[in-house]
């Protein structure tokens, strides 16, 4: 649907609701057509939500957490490395 600029601007609410919808909204500016409106998909990953329902992953609704890291004693501090870096 195109759309001019004038109407966009007066109209915005409601042209971000069709887009979200699935409705492409092409912006013009003097008949010509400067920019594109779509919506943005759900957030839910299919991928994921595939994986859970398969039974392949599992989730408690909690915080994932990350792999048991233990620093080094002794090692150069991080400004010392970033300082060498740049020479």
């Amino acid at each position: 649907m195109e759309v001019p600029m004038r109407d966009f601007k007066s109209h915005l609410s409601q042209y971000v609701l069709q887009a979200q919808a699935g409705q492409a909204i092409e912006l013009t500016s003097h008949r010509k057509v400067v920019a594109r409106l779509v919506g943005v998909p759900a957030t839910e990953s299919a991928g994921l939500a595939r994986l859970l329902a398969a039974g392949v992953a599992t989730w408690q609704g909690g915080k994932p957490e990350g792999a048991a890291l233990s620093l080094q004693a002794g090692g150069k501090l991080p400004s010392a490395l970033v300082l060498e870096d740049r020479g």
